[in-house]
């Protein structure tokens, strides 16, 4: 399916708009989560940085030997490891520098997040580690946790235990805000998608205007009229180069039209002197002959005489009257069908016009007693007797002559049809029916169907036919009405 110019361009606007809300959609969810990563890391950062030096404050002020063994102790003095929880608001796990779990700030805070023994990997890793610190990542019953893992040292900086914060990553505030974001988003772009709508509308309504215009002109343009040239205002550059491109084609047309105008007029003026004196010379011949046939056998004391003078002329009257018809033929058909219309009841010219025909196969029929047409009488008249002549041509060999002359009316115009049985017309000339001197019989100028069609086209109607070999033709003539 192809789409205009005009739809293109605002198809592609809303289309862009569209994009760039799904872009700017997806950009600030991805930015928001990445906020929250970064959110959700900074925080346990400074919660761990803060519980060390709270654990490093009690280290420093207990009365037990600061060791290894005894860190348990330690945290474990006065409940200082619950308080530490407390105060931060997060659950600790104290391992040994072996791995095993030595104390836990709460033992119902998030059971499930807590192992007896820490995996050997994380030791490994938190021994070789430049930073002394682990972050692994867990995801449980849909939920997200960060798992830290570092040292916990005395003021040499010796390792005593390994201090573990189990941290829940709760995204419900970061979440609510993104989706009132979105919603709030969701809104202007619906607003701005409206806009973006009128806008294209009217923007691509502006941009093919003009391209409508010089469409319209080109379509129009044709080679048998004066053709206008195209008169646009405030354009584009693009446009009024397209413009004037246009105009200047058509300047050119119209020199090639009148070139081959003149051209066509002087071939048509040469094969018509050759029609015309090949026509003529056809009489000639005989005449002459029967001239000199004559000259050579005169004898004015022959008693037969009178009568072969009067043979003799009526040879020369035939001759002479075959020049006449074929000057007669070029008068008619070189004559403009008149101007001066009137209105005709088709079904009675008609009629009147078959009267001069007296076979009885040649048959009439009205599908009304009035059917009014703009036309010239005479014009009229020519165009029924030689569409009734070439049809009666056509069905002189044929076993059961008939010929149909019917008037109708189709498609608010006046309609004349006539219809033969005859031979038909062949395929290979169906595309010459019309041209002047084109004829298949052996008698004729082939000038008819040339001088009919010229008649009825100048007056606005139009002239086409059916035919199959063998069967038939049926050729039909629409008058305006």
């Amino acid at each position: 399916m192809k789409f205009s110019l005009r739809t293109r361009i605002f198809l592609s606007m809303i289309l862009l708009v569209l994009l760039a809300s799904i872009l700017i959609g997806g950009i600030t969810v991805y930015q928001y989560k990445e906020e929250a990563k970064e959110y959700h890391r900074d925080r346990l950062e400074r919660k761990e940085e803060a519980i060390r030096e709270n654990i490093k404050f009690v280290i420093e002020s207990t009365t037990y030997e600061v060791s290894e063994e005894n860190i348990g102790l330690i945290l474990k003095e006065r409940g200082k490891i619950h308080e530490i929880s407390q105060v931060h608001n997060m659950p600790l796990n104290i391992y040994g520098l072996d791995g095993i779990l030595r104390l836990k700030s709460d033992q119902s805070f998030f059971p499930d997040t807590t192992d007896i023994l820490m995996d050997d990997a994380i030791l490994e890793e938190l021994a070789t580690s430049s930073v002394k610190r682990v972050v692994r990542h867990t995801v449980k019953n849909d939920k997200r946790f960060q798992s830290s893992y570092t040292y916990i040292t005395d003021n040499k900086f010796k390792p005593l235990a390994i201090l573990n914060l189990p941290y829940l990553e709760d995204d419900y505030f970061i979440t609510r805000d993104l989706t009132n974001f979105l919603i709030r988003l969701t809104e202007v772009y619906l607003f701005m998608l409206l806009l973006a709508i009128l806008f294209a509308y009217f923007l691509s309504k502006y941009i093919t205007r003009s391209l409508k215009t010089i469409s319209e002109k080109i379509t129009q343009t044709r080679l048998d009229k004066r053709n206008e040239k195209i008169e646009i205002g405030n354009v584009s550059e693009e446009i009024y180069t397209l413009v004037d491109a246009y105009n200047s084609m058509i300047d050119e047309l119209e020199e090639s039209a009148v070139k081959l105008a003149t051209s066509e007029r002087e071939q048509a003026w040469r094969e018509m002197a050759k029609q015309v004196a090949h026509e003529i010379k056809n009489p000639l011949t005989p005449m002459r002959l029967s001239v000199q046939n004559f000259q050579r056998k005169f004898d004015p004391s022959d008693p037969a005489m009178p009568q072969k003078v009067s043979e003799f002329s009526d040879t020369l009257i035939n001759q002479i009257d075959t020049m006449t018809s074929i000057a007669s033929a070029f008068s008619n058909f070189a004559k403009m069908p008149a101007q001066q219309n009137e209105t005709l009841n088709v079904p009675k010219i008609v009629k009147l016009a078959l009267d001069i025909f007296n076979e009885d196969y040649i048959l009439f029929s009205a599908e009304k007693e009035e059917i009014l047409a703009k036309f010239d009488r005479t014009q009229l008249i020519r165009v029924v007797t030689n569409l009734v002549k070439n049809a009666n041509q056509a069905v002189a060999s044929v076993e059961n002559p008939a010929i149909l002359v019917k008037v109708t009316e189709e498609d608010g115009r006046a309609c004349l049809t006539v219809s033969d049985n005859g031979h038909g017309i062949s395929e290979e000339n169906k595309s010459k029916i019309f041209e002047p001197k084109f004829t298949t019989k052996t008698s004729g100028m082939g000038l008819g169907l040339a001088m009919v069609k010229n008649i009825v086209e100048s007056c606005d109607g139009k002239i086409n036919f059916t035919s199959k070999e063998n069967k038939g033709t049926i050729f039909k003539v629409h008058f305006p009405k």
